[in-house]
């Protein structure tokens, strides 16, 4: 797990043990000076990643491949940024977020295969954030099968190198649609798994 995948994962987990602590004032004032911390750290790091992608990588990123993949990154940092934001620093986060996904998403649809690693993991973390972030289920849905049954159709356009990953990647796809698809007819639980 990389250093943002580590604090992610601990500011999720203190944020529950928070909650369980109400009422209990020692306890809570601990748990919440350690996610401030968290939050403070992670928060560093993305912004120290999203300085290097403005001012370097998608500047300079000149083919479609790489572009596709900086803006999805770019997007992906948006969005953990998200997840621990709050008020106004929340809405431009997400703001950010979608606007960076949207722009891959677009050169991702004109200058690559719907088979190709990158448009499949764009299309993945997309609709995570569609489903996490904006809390549109429909929208997650419609992004996730979309991108699963375009790259079904041409299976045949599959790249020998990136056959792998690609098809790992249809796989969290389609385990994203089953999962989504049954909460929103049944009870609601925890969201999409598997990101890029």
């Amino acid at each position: 797990m990389n250093v943002v995948g580590a604090r992610r994962s601990s500011w999720r987990v203190i944020s529950s043990i928070e909650q369980k602590t109400e009422g209990n004032e020692k306890k809570q004032q601990m748990a919440r000076e350690y996610r401030e911390k968290i939050e403070a750290e992670l928060q560093e790091i993305c912004n120290d990643v999203l300085g290097l992608l403005e001012k370097y990588l998608i500047a300079n990123a000149s083919q479609a491949e790489s572009k596709v993949f900086y803006l999805k990154m770019k997007g992906d940092y948006y969005r953990y940024l998200s997840e621990v934001a709050s008020g106004e620093a929340k809405k431009t986060t997400v703001d950010n977020s979608q606007k960076a996904y949207q722009d891959a998403f677009e050169i991702s649809k004109k200058e690559m295969q719907p088979t190709h690693p990158i448009r499949l993991g764009l299309a993945l973390n997309f609709s995570v954030f569609y489903y996490e972030i904006l809390n549109t289920p429909e929208q997650a849905c419609s992004l996730a099968k979309t991108a699963f049954d375009e790259a079904i159709a041409e299976l045949d356009t599959l790249n020998e190198d990136s056959y792998k990953d690609s098809t790992l990647i249809m796989q969290l796809l389609r385990d994203n649609l089953t999962l989504w698809t049954s909460e929103n007819q049944g009870d609601e639980a925890d969201a999409g798994e598997g990101e890029n």
